[in-house]
């Protein structure tokens, strides 16, 4: 079975979704951070593929995408640095998260492949159209068992909610607001409302709310309105700064879940 079907089978909330950036803050970084992350609790870890124009993203995890461009990351070369991970005790579920362009350029076939071979369990890809998922892709990625995540904003219609429920395999990305990625403070009675309209809907997929989250509090917070929560930004800052990223993953990833 697919490891994120799995974990919403075993786990039906508080569930934590952490976002970083490959190749950052050190191209070597990846499969340190993602070790740690599994050590210090994280139920679900996704890589961002660094790419020049992430438009969905906030200025921190943009920053981010640039220092790892600049040090010289690459699809091909994430690939190759993720090679041996479930054999060397890797266990959490890994989504990769990027842009459809530079999947387009590797082949989608050769990408969804890839991610078989290396344990990859599923892709978010935020700028690729429903439609167009449904009608050239769908069955590449069901063929090599790769499942896709779609995000929901407030704007969001409910038919087109249900529309992306009903082709969706695994979790509903929930945008907490209108906004790109990034911290901010609490949550408000706006998203409260949002969270309220998708939950009376009865989807058939589990939810995680991100953008917006950083803390025990919005995590908490967050939880309370869905199966879990993603963080990205906070995170990103964190291991940005870091002088041990195993010590201070795992400390994070603790204070975030059990503060």
């Amino acid at each position: 079975m697919n490891r994120i079907k799995q974990l919403f089978q075993e786990k039906t909330n508080n569930i934590l979704n952490v976002y970083f950036t490959a190749g950052f803050p050190k191209i070597d970084d990846t499969t340190v951070i993602l070790k740690a992350l599994q050590d210090g609790g994280a139920d679900l870890v996704e890589i961002g593929m660094p790419y020049s124009d992430p438009v969905a993203d906030g200025e921190t995890i943009q920053q981010s995408n640039q220092v790892a461009l600049d040090n010289g990351i690459s699809v091909k070369l994430l690939f190759e640095q993720l090679a041996g991970i479930r054999e060397s005790g890797i266990t959490v579920p890994v989504l990769l998260m990027g842009y459809v362009n530079p999947v387009i350029q590797f082949g989608v076939e050769n990408f969804c492949q890839k991610c078989q071979e290396v344990g990859v369990d599923g892709l978010i890809l935020p700028d690729m159209p429903a439609s167009v998922y449904e009608e050239e892709y769908k069955a590449i990625f069901d063929k090599y068992g790769i499942l896709n995540t779609f995000l929901i904003t407030p704007q969001t219609a409910d038919e087109r909610i249900r529309h992306i429920d009903n082709i969706s395999d695994g979790f509903i990305y929930m945008v907490s607001s209108a906004s790109t990625t990034g911290a901010k403070s609490g949550i408000s009675t706006d998203q409260e409302a949002y969270f309220a309209r998708v939950n009376a809907m009865n989807l058939k997929n589990p939810r995680l709310i991100g953008f917006g989250i950083s803390d025990n509090e919005t995590f908490k917070k967050a939880a309370s309105q869905a199966a879990g929560a993603i963080i990205g930004s906070a995170f990103i800052k964190l291991i940005g700064q870091s002088v041990d990223l195993a010590s201070d993953i795992k400390a994070f990833v603790s204070s975030v879940k059990n503060s």
